[in-house]
């Protein structure tokens, strides 16, 4: 039987979609019983037997930071999708994060030996990759530099990473993911959501730093071919294309039959945004909005390779247009139900 950590969320709510689809014997956990009728959502969009498929699914109430629960979640497993994480790149959640991705994930890991998984597939990020300061692509060998990579998301995700190749040398089969900025549907108040939110609703700004973005079924997809695959203590990137956010902006907004974004952010304004948005946040208490890493990165041109995975397992990505403009229907759909 497979168990699917993160369940809940973008790429795992995708991942059980196309796991159901197999017919595959599915156990996944969840904290709230709100992240179960997300779930059903994003089921919808793709079929119109959503109890049938979500029926399929045998849901345990755990905690990755909770071992006793993680324990009962992993009897009888074979295979494990690790996907849960807390992303925020708000300075206060440091410690959070710490928690969720460090320490969970070491949890994952010691339970996955112990209980003699045969194989993890961990999904991790493009965030734990060395930033290339030269015209090259960034790949899976470009090493971990802590001096470039020194705000907390990225650090959690590293030390996770560290917590997974651990198992990796105590005899436990892993295989991970590194994917750019996920693209896809469902989630529109949190990650790139926000993103088609404000595209719909006219957001002025745009910028021309480039980063790597890929679709949240090539995600699910890559993952389930690397855990049927041969490949054993890999790491693959996955991105589609590498795209300025001045592109998918405007490619949002003529989606959306909305004006493009016209005011380019600078770094002038870059950190303007960050730094007003820090005083509101102490002003008010409400949540940051936007962190200096954010604002800084929005501005880096960063571009990676997704060469190891199409020629290892002959994977072919959907174009990122065509993301883009599957998501976009399915907000309007979502906005009119």
């Amino acid at each position: 039987m497979i168990l699917v950590t993160g369940g809940t969320g973008l790429v795992g709510s995708h991942l059980l979609y196309w796991l159901t689809q197999e017919q595959q014997k599915v156990r996944a956990i969840y904290r709230n019983k709100a992240g179960l009728a997300a779930v059903k959502n994003i089921f919808s969009y793709y079929t119109s037997d959503v109890e049938l498929y979500f029926s399929r699914i045998e849901w345990v109430e755990a905690d990755i930071i909770n071992v006793v629960s993680l324990e009962i979640a992993f009897e009888g497993i074979t295979h494990v999708y690790h996907a849960a994480a807390l992303v925020s790149f708000n300075p206060k959640d440091y410690f959070a994060m710490r928690k969720i991705n460090i320490d969970g994930t070491a949890n994952v890991v010691n339970l996955c030996i112990e209980k003699g998984i045969q194989k993890l597939c961990y999904v991790s990020s493009i965030a734990t990759l060395e930033k290339s300061t030269k015209k090259e692509l960034i790949s899976e060998s470009s090493e971990w530099n802590a001096e470039s990579n020194n705000y907390g998301y990225a650090i959690t995700k590293y030390g996770a990473e560290m917590e997974v190749w651990r198992g990796s040398q105590e005899g436990l089969d892993v295989v991970m993911v590194n994917p750019g900025v996920i693209l896809g549907p469902g989630f529109w108040h949190q990650g790139t959501g926000e993103l088609f939110k404000k595209g719909f609703h006219n957001f002025p700004f745009y910028s021309e730093g480039v980063t790597g973005f890929v679709g949240v079924h090539d995600v699910a997809k890559a993952m389930i071919l690397l855990m049927k695959s041969e490949v054993q203590n890999e790491r693959f990137i996955l991105v589609s294309e590498n795209k300025s956010f001045k592109e998918v902006l405007f490619e949002m907004a003529d989606h959306f039959g909305k004006k493009r974004p016209f005011i380019k952010v600078n770094k002038f304004l870059a950190e303007l945004a960050w730094m007003t948005d820090l005083l509101l946040t102490k002003l008010s208490g409400r949540e940051i909005s936007i962190s200096k890493q954010s604002a800084r990165a929005s501005l880096n041109v960063y571009e990676y390779s997704s060469e190891k995975i199409k020629k290892q397992l002959n994977f072919k990505f959907e174009k990122i247009q065509d993301v883009i403009k599957e998501t976009c229907i399915l907000f309007l759909k979502d906005k009119k139900d």
